[in-house]
């Protein structure tokens, strides 16, 4: 019996209970193209995190008051028993290793122009920021690399808020009102895009000595400092710890973060939802199985006659238990190949529909599953294949 043979009376048994076969075939495909359409939501919303978390470089180190977790991106901030100063962003910025740095205050403040106004964020920073925070100048200059408790009441606008203030109309070296003092604008950065749902070119930028002035905070929201690379960050991180700890008394009521790990506790949460997932849609594979065991053991009763001819004319148990064998395997696998189509489809229809929602289904993600529909096919057709094969071809034509 060749392979197409094989193949040929496969198709034809499908065929002939294609009700049976088919309702098999479904609940492997239920099972595959659950798993395959929540493991594509997962990635896909994996990627957009880390790419969103990344917007900001992925050498930063990120020190926060307070021992609470954060994102390690501008703007983050906790709970603290003890504040963060200009003092500890001074020797943070001394250790080895580092780059760059930046304190960073914020709030947010009504910025007027003439009779335009808007409440948008203001983050208070150092001249090196751009650098720390992978920005870019469009136009004019950055906030000065001056001392850090040095205020010069200039501001730095985000292109939508320089939009909204000014139009077309040039906005640098122009007076405009933050709260109730006056800044000059001497820059406008480029457009850095949206960050989990809020608009990062919305904001105005000064001077952090400017911003704990105008919002009346001894503290600062955050240290940001920049490590030669992303391996260098995590040896950055521990000195900025040590230093802290010192600084201190002793205490570590702070929280030192990098980007690798926020990425981290991200990972940890979609794997606790990918693997729940993955627990349901197993009960539907089981069911699938033992709905292939079923119909197998059935068509084997029912079939016993031919078995019997087929071996009486030659076909050996091998050749018979390939048979039921390549049955089964066909009915999972067509099941897992209309799960994964499903499944992958649907992903990617949902997340055009939600532009929110993001959908990634890999290469791994495909064979992974096209391989499980199979195996599952195969296990559950190796007992009916079995008894297909030890049948004795003189007791089988015998039966009616």
């Amino acid at each position: 019996m060749s392979l197409r043979d094989l193949f040929s009376l496969s198709v034809e048994a499908l065929l002939a209970h294609r009700l049976r076969y088919g309702l098999s075939a479904l609940a492997v495909g239920i099972g595959l193209g659950a798993v395959v359409a929540m493991s594509s939501l997962g990635e896909g919303t994996r990627r957009f995190i880390q790419a969103q978390a990344t917007m900001f470089g992925t050498s930063v180190v990120a020190v926060n008051p307070g021992r609470v977790s954060t994102m390690g991106v501008p703007g983050g901030a906790g709970g603290s028993a003890r504040k963060l100063t200009l003092d500890d962003a001074r020797a943070l910025a001394r250790l080895p290793g580092v780059i760059s740095a930046t304190p960073y205050a914020g709030g947010t403040a009504e910025v007027e122009f003439e009779r335009r106004g808007r409440r948008v964020l203001i983050m208070g920073a150092g001249g090196r920021a751009p650098d720390v925070w992978s920005m870019r100048v469009a136009a004019g200059r950055f906030l000065p690399d001056v001392e850090w408790d040095r205020g010069s009441a200039v501001a730095v606008l985000g292109p939508t808020l320089k939009r909204e203030l000014f139009g077309n109309v040039a906005a640098v070296g122009r007076q405009i009102r933050i709260g109730q003092a006056r800044f000059r604008v001497i820059g406008v950065m480029e457009s850095k895009g949206m960050m989990f749902g809020f608009d990062l070119d919305d904001i105005a930028y000064v001077p952090v000595a400017d911003a704990l002035r105008l919002f009346n905070r001894p503290e600062l929201g955050e240290i940001d400092l920049k490590a030669t690379s992303i391996d260098d960050s995590e040896r950055l991180r521990e000195r900025a710890r040590r230093l802290m700890i010192d600084r201190h008394g002793g205490e570590e009521d702070f929280t030192v973060m990098t980007q690798a790990d926020a990425m981290k506790v991200i990972d940890a949460i979609m794997d606790v939802v990918t693997g729940a997932v993955t627990a349901i849609a197993g009960v539907s594979l089981l069911v699938g199985a033992i709905g292939i065991f079923t119909v197998l053991w059935i068509v084997v009763q029912e079939r016993v006659r031919e078995v019997g001819l087929i071996k009486a004319l030659g076909a050996t148990d091998a050749q018979v238990l390939s048979w039921y064998l390549c049955e089964a395997a066909l009915t999972a696998g067509v099941g897992g190949t209309a799960g994964l189509v499903a499944g992958a489809g649907g992903a990617a229809l949902l997340a055009r529909l939600v532009p929110a929602i993001q959908a990634y289904t890999s290469p791994l993600v495909v064979a992974i599953a096209l391989g499980v529909s199979l195996g599952v096919g195969l296990l559950a057709g190796v007992a009916p294949a079995m008894r297909a094969a030890r049948l004795d071809p003189i007791e089988a034509l015998r039966t009616e």
